[in-house]
């Protein structure tokens, strides 16, 4: 999205929602009580809150375990993140332990353990029980209730909570839903074959509404609504309407937005790119807590899939965005800008993006990259900018032009921790106007506190680079000199496929970027509970994939 400045009023925004524990009194060094919280689970994931009081000395660690309710073995999940208390663009955050469980089963009861461990006194248990949020559906039994073009506006403004509305073909005019649903009976609008909206469907301050199976020329507009969900449609998006897709510019609250085709009118070309190019609209864009964006097709838009930035971002927490298919976004392919914490970006496919995934900035953390594999990034792969703190790289993939992994802000990149990603870059370009570097495999010169370390790195030019202070040439003295000291280089043969350099103005089809058996990052990486969980042979592969593994499923599903 645009790039603007917060105004003052940002600061008071986020405190309203995470207070400050400004304090004049001395800190002890025990860790004092607090309350731990689960807010807003999805479907698959489950944020962790533990607000710090004491500790003075942040010597305190938090594991985490996690079973089904009931059941007898406990499994591991990566601790919570220690995030001190911040501030960036205004907006400042409280010291907390945060984290997430991911990969559960949806509509399921789980336990939580939390154990937090201080030397100096204070440790604690804590035993969270949690549900995922089951995948919406329609009322069992739901009555049907038909419409034509003529009759649309009559049957909606009957219609009831459970109740199904389905369009039969034809050509349907712009319109609003002005109806509530309730937990368990939304109210459903569904498409069938022929049926088409012409302009945007506007869902204003709703609750418990589906759409299913649309075809819209136009927009959808779900501006404050909670638990809208949208499903198996197509959004074709249109430039008087400002070439958005799916949006809401009101916090919101747990959308299920899943299995949908976003097209937008942004061109791929030169002229396009960056965040002034001549590009236009959002094709998923949310902002508020709990929202799920799955399993999407989305191409041709300025930024892929979206969060609110600067004083129109609220309460940016829980959010999964995972098994997308993102094409041709001439700025950000993934935005999680203004993310508060547990922002998950996983499993993912980018194509021809300017920027791959963006943190600009991440508000403490942590914010989640996994598992994310991008192919053609004209500019940079990840962009934590404007003072970002807490964003967490782990097990992806990027191959593209320029330097491997580089990050050019003038403002400290701070806390960020890397672990099992694989970068590869080659002879570098201006593009957009934004050079993209000289093909180094790492150039960060702004880190502070970073915990980086098990990344593949591979570059057609010298093996030379940047770590904050740090000047390297070659691999041992990267290994050497910085916390990178289980590195990996490698080149494009690390691939079971053949992949070839990008050329960053040509549209790419997507790439299979598997790694080949017996390549330098097969058995590489370092063992992450939670996310390298049932890993093959000695230790983790390097990289978004483990080798031999089957492809995943990306975009749409059957």
């Amino acid at each position: 999205m645009r790039r603007l400045r917060a105004p003052a009023i940002a600061a008071t925004v986020l405190c309203a929602v995470l207070p400050a524990l400004a304090t004049s009194a001395p800190v002890p060094r025990a860790s004092l009580p607090t309350r731990a919280t689960a807010p807003f689970p999805t479907t698959t994931a489950v944020t962790l809150l533990w607000p710090v009081r004491g500790d003075r000395d942040r010597d305190a660690r938090v594991g985490v375990e996690y079973r089904r309710s009931g059941a007898g073995t406990w499994s591991r999940a990566m601790p919570l993140r220690r995030t001190p208390g911040g501030e960036a663009e205004g907006f400042r955050w409280p010291e907390r332990h945060a984290g997430s469980v991911m990969g559960l089963t949806p509509g399921t009861r789980y336990e939580i353990r939390l154990r937090l461990r201080d030397p100096d006194g204070g440790s604690r248990t804590r035993v969270l029980r949690v549900r995922t949020r089951p995948i919406p559906a329609p009322m069992a039994g739901a009555p049907g209730r038909p419409a034509t073009p003529a009759t649309l506006r009559a049957v909606l403004g009957a219609a009831r909570p459970g109740d199904i509305v389905t369009l039969g073909p034809g050509r349907y005019a712009a319109f609003t839903v002005d109806v509530n649903g309730t937990p368990g009976r939304p109210v459903v609008i569904r498409g069938t074959d022929g049926a088409v909206v012409e302009g945007e469907i506007g869902i204003f301050e709703r609750r418990w509404v589906t759409l299913d199976r649309l075809a819209v020329e136009g927009r959808v507009r779900f501006n404050g609504t909670d638990h809208f969900t949208m499903t198996r449609s197509t959004v074709t998006a249109r430039r008087d309407l400002e070439g958005h897709g799916i949006i809401t510019n009101l916090r919101a609250a747990n959308a299920y937005i899943a299995d949908n085709t976003v097209l937008g009118t942004t061109a791929w070309t030169d002229a396009a790119l960056g965040a002034e190019g001549a590009n236009l609209g959002e094709g998923i864009l949310v902002t508020g807590p709990g929202h799920v964006i799955e399993h999407n097709l989305v191409r041709g838009f300025r930024d892929g899939i979206s969060l609110l930035e600067d004083d129109a971002a609220r309460d940016q927490f829980s959010i999964d965005i995972a098994g997308n298919d993102i094409r041709e976004a001439a700025d950000d392919g993934v935005e999680a800008d203004f993310c508060v914490h547990n922002c998950r970006v996983t499993g993912n496919r980018l194509t021809d993006t300017f920027v791959a995934m963006s943190s600009q900035p991440g508000l403490g953390g942590p914010t989640y990259f996994i598992r994310n594999s991008a192919y053609n990034v004209a500019h940079v792969a990840f962009k934590p900018y404007r003072g970002s703190s807490g964003d967490v790289l782990l097990n992806n993939t990027v191959v593209k032009a320029g330097d491997a992994l580089g990050v050019y802000s003038a403002e400290p990149v701070t806390r960020l921790l890397t672990r099992n990603n694989l970068f590869i870059g080659g002879p570098g370009g201006t593009f957009g106007g934004y050079g993209n570097g000289s093909g180094r495999p790492l150039d960060i010169r702004t880190l502070v506190r970073p915990d980086m370390d098990f990344d593949a790195f591979g570059t057609s030019e010298a093996f030379t680079g940047v770590f904050g202070a740090v000047r390297f040439d070659g691999l041992a003295q990267l290994r050497s000199r910085t916390t990178e000291r289980h590195a990996v280089q490698v080149d494009l043969g690390a691939f079971a496929a053949p992949v070839t350099a990008p050329s960053p103005l040509i549209r790419h089809t997507p790439q299979d970027l598997r790694p080949a058996p017996g390549a330098a990052v097969v058995d590489a990486g370092v063992v992450i509970p939670n996310i390298t969980d049932g890993f093959a042979g000695t230790r983790p592969d390097i990289g978004a994939h483990e080798a031999g593994a089957p492809p995943p499923a990306y975009g749409p599903r059957p």
